[in-house]
C-alpha cells in the first residue's frame, strides 16, 4: 500500500511538472520570502519616520525574521520534492539565499537603530522606500519566469534601479555628513548608512541572480 501511494504521488508531481503546476508554485514561494523581506523594510522605514518605537520595532523585527527563516525553509522543502523547476535549481538557491540576506541586514539595522542610532533617523527614510519600491518590482518579475519569460529583464531592470537609487542615496548623505563637524552621531549614521547600502547592494544580488538565471534559460 506504501509503495502504491508513494508512486502514486511521484507520479501527481511529474504531472504538475508537465503541466506547469510545480513551477508556479516554486515561484510563488520565493515571492512569500521576498513578501517577508519587504514587510522587514516597511517596518525599518516606519522607524525612520518615528512612527514605531525602535525597541518596539527590533522585537517585531525578530518575528519578522522567523518569519522568513520558515519561508526559506518551506522552499527547499518544496525543491526537493520537485522533479523540474522553471529556473535552475543553483539558481533558485542564490535568488533565494540573497533575498534572505536582505532581510539580514535590515534586522541589523534595526538593531543597530535601536542601540546606537542618532537621535534623527530621518535620513534612512528615502533609502528604505527605495529598498520597498525595489522588493516591489522584484515580486513583480517572479511570475514572469513562467507566464511572461521574456518580459523578466526589464522587471529585473526595475529592481536594479531601485537599488542603484539606494546607492545613490548613500552617497550623496555621506558627502552632506562629510561636509559638516565631525561629531558622534557623524559616525552613527554613517553606520546606519553603510548598512543600508548593503541593504541595496544584496537586494542587487538578487536581481543578478534571476537575470543570469533567465540568461542560462534561454540558451
Amino acid at each position: 500500500m506504501s509503495g502504491a501511494a508513494g508512486r502514486a504521488r511521484r507520479f501527481s508531481r511529474a504531472w504538475d511538472d508537465l503541466r506547469g503546476r510545480s513551477g508556479r508554485r516554486v515561484m510563488d514561494l520565493v515571492r512569500g520570502q521576498v513578501t517577508v523581506a519587504r514587510a522587514g523594510a516597511v517596518l525599518a522605514c516606519s522607524t525612520a519616520s518615528g512612527e514605531i518605537d525602535r525597541s518596539a520595532a527590533r522585537t517585531r523585527m525578530a518575528e519578522v525574521e522567523h518569519e522568513g527563516d520558515a519561508a526559506r525553509a518551506e522552499l527547499v522543502r518544496a525543491l526537493l520534492r520537485t522533479l523540474a523547476t522553471p529556473i535552475d535549481r543553483e539558481d533558485l538557491f542564490r535568488l533565494s539565499r540573497s533575498v534572505d540576506d536582505v532581510l539580514d541586514h535590515l534586522r541589523d539595522y534595526v538593531r543597530e537603530a535601536d542601540l546606537f542610532g542618532p537621535a534623527d533617523l530621518s535620513f534612512a527614510a528615502e533609502p528604505l522606500q527605495a529598498v520597498i519600491d525595489g522588493l516591489d518590482e522584484l515580486d513583480r518579475a517572479l511570475p514572469k519566469v513562467v507566464d511572461d519569460p521574456g518580459s523578466v529583464t526589464v522587471a529585473v531592470l526595475a529592481t536594479r534601479k531601485a537599488c542603484n537609487r539606494v546607492r545613490q542615496l548613500y552617497q550623496a548623505r555621506l558627502t552632506e555628513l562629510f561636509a559638516g563637524p565631525l561629531e558622534m552621531d557623524t559616525l552613527r549614521e554613517r553606520e546606519l548608512l553603510s548598512r543600508l547600502d548593503a541593504v541595496g547592494r544584496r537586494l542587487g544580488e538578487s536581481a543578478d541572480a534571476l537575470a543570469d538565471a533567465m540568461l542560462k534559460r534561454s540558451h
